[in-house]
């Protein structure tokens, strides 16, 4: 299995310079990531950085606590997509979701997969898995299912925890039609990505890609 192909190498950090970005970008040509996913002020940097590789730029929105209105993630998605962003990892409004306002929630991430959809991009919905229970897992699989967005994701990294196998197997329960999954949020070893690849996540997002990588061909 090409664990590599199905990493998002990911720097989210607020202190993130060029030439941080630079080499995470360099990192992830080179060990054939699936993408490098940064904050929206980063990605026409990212974007030319990568331009000519087969690595994809991917954008967080209304990151990391999914409070922006809609409004504002319309807005942060159509910049991202015009600075060359192929990928769109947005927060959904958690405290909408707890408080039971599902069509609050659903529309947002409508509104979202739209506008990817539009731009030939690919949504990435992180639900923050931490803060819900089962029925609301099984809400968000139920509404980025009809939505039509292409991959729930478990964790911004910024909650009470990361991911989890229970998270996976919960997805895989009540998820319909062709959503791909992303676990995200403590990867950080090459038996973390085989576990959650095993389990059926076709995309992790991690800062320890590189670790992972050279993990692997200690393996090999």
């Amino acid at each position: 299995m090409d664990i590599c192909s199905h990493i998002d190498h990911t720097l989210l950090k607020p202190f993130a310079t060029k030439q941080d970005l630079a080499r995470v970008c360099a990192e992830a040509r080179e060990m054939g990531f699936a993408s490098v996913c940064v904050n929206p002020c980063n990605v026409a940097f990212v974007a030319a950085q990568l331009r000519g590789s087969a690595v994809k730029t991917c954008s967080v929105v209304g990151f990391p606590f999914g409070t922006h209105t809609l409004a504002a993630k319309l807005t942060e998605t159509a910049g991202a997509l015009a600075d060359g962003a192929e990928e769109i990892d947005m927060v959904i409004n958690v405290g909408r979701l707890l408080e039971g306002d599902e069509a609050a929630v659903r529309a947002e991430v409508q509104a979202l997969a739209d506008l990817c959809h539009a731009s030939n991009a690919i949504l990435k919905v992180i639900i923050e898995t931490c803060y819900l229970n089962e029925t609301q897992i099984a809400a968000m699989c139920r509404i980025v299912s009809e939505t039509g967005a292409d991959f729930i994701k478990t964790s911004t990294g910024y909650g009470t925890r990361g991911a989890s196998a229970d998270d996976i197997r919960l997805f895989k329960k009540y998820l319909t039609g062709p959503v791909k999954i992303k676990a995200s949020g403590g990867i950080r070893s090459a038996a973390d990505a085989q576990m959650y690849l095993s389990l059926g996540c076709e995309r992790l997002g991690t800062s320890s890609g590189v670790a992972i990588a050279r993990e692997l061909a200690a393996q090999a």
